[in-house]
């Protein structure tokens, strides 16, 4: 069975529409393609708040705030690319946010936001090639306390009988996340910084950038972007390079987001520009890179940005009023012979 980090990993590949399987069966089971390929199947949102239109997170995720006592609703759909007739179960079930990113807790274990959450199906029976609409109600109970919740509506498909092992069947499932923040008011601001940005390689040799960034906000983000390359040796230009999977901060957490480009690139130096993106807000960085050797690492030469230099004003401030306290100090100390 995998052990807890390789399911955090795998969890993060399976949220939207792509398709994977959540191992939780042992490798021998789970690796035979014959009898236990696993049947393609998803769920998705059918409906977006018009108010979240422009927030890109909100087409794949649920994503919103309301007030404590607020009840709405959000459409999904099952759906099958299967030539076979598949049965589909549809549940709520508990996740978290926190240093390790956005990972769910084990089958059907609930938490506070999962107990507001309501379907109108428990299951679905899929034909082949078919789709069936799902509704979530979620009522938020008046005295819900303020802060943000997240969960996971799963659809799932079981093996109808157990492995090759005979003692353990598969269990697929899929789910669209959930962000529910609760307060009265308006929402909470959503806000994080780049820090440094270093180039480097893979094991395999290929050119990557790695940001260091920072959930300065109130809500959860999911970092995502691309990095773009000029004034590289003869004038080339190269990119965009998007990043491959998003990276989730909780409020006040750190961690990093990866790049990588491509193989054949020279190694500099290049101008690089960052951007990086959460829902609707957004932050770019840049400066001069140069890719080093396989097996070392080097530090952008970064263009200042205001966390930076208020960082540093700060620093001089510091050291200026640590001065003065020691020339006062000097200058009342007294002299030998003198009364103290």
């Amino acid at each position: 069975m995998p052990d807890r980090p390789a399911r955090r990993a795998i969890a993060s590949g399976l949220f939207a529409i792509v398709l994977h399987a959540a191992a939780v069966a042992p490798a021998a089971a789970a690796g035979d393609p014959r009898r236990h390929r696993p049947e393609r199947f998803g769920i998705r949102l059918l409906e977006i708040p018009e108010n979240r239109l422009d927030d890109p997170r909100s087409h794949a995720f649920i994503v919103d705030h309301v007030n404590p006592g607020t009840t709405f609703t959000r459409r999904l759909e099952v759906f099958s690319t299967s030539s076979e007739r598949q049965h589909v179960n549809v549940y709520p079930a508990a996740a978290r946010v926190g240093d390790a990113g956005f990972t769910f807790a084990p089958a059907r274990t609930g938490n506070e936001l999962t107990s507001w959450i309501t379907l109108d199906r428990s299951a679905v029976d899929l034909p082949p090639h078919g789709h069936v609409p799902v509704t979530a109600t979620v009522a938020v109970p008046p005295t819900a306390s303020k802060g943000e919740r997240y969960a996971v509506i799963w659809a799932e498909i079981s093996s109808a009988s157990p492995g090759p092992s005979g003692n353990v069947a598969l269990v697929n499932r899929i789910g669209v996340r959930t962000y529910l923040d609760v307060g009265p008011g308006g929402e909470p601001p959503t806000s994080f910084r780049i820090g440094e940005v270093t180039a480097g390689r893979t094991d395999g040799g290929q050119p990557r950038l790695v940001a260091e960034v920072g959930n300065t906000g109130e809500r959860a983000v999911d970092l995502e972007g691309e990095v773009r390359l000029s004034e590289g040796p003869s004038a080339l230009s190269a990119g965009p390079f998007r990043s491959t999977r998003a990276t989730t901060l909780p409020p006040g957490g750190h961690g990093q987001v990866t790049v990588l480009l491509g193989h054949d690139l020279p190694a500099g130096p290049w101008r690089f520009r960052l951007t990086l993106r959460s829902g609707r807000v957004s932050r770019t960085t840049g400066g001069t890179i140069t890719f080093p050797p396989a097996g070392e690492r080097a530090a952008a030469e970064g263009d200042p940005s205001v966390p930076v230099l208020a960082a540093c004003a700060a620093a001089a401030l510091a050291a200026a009023v640590l001065l003065v306290v020691n020339l006062r100090r000097f200058r009342r100390r007294p002299l030998d012979g003198e009364a103290a």
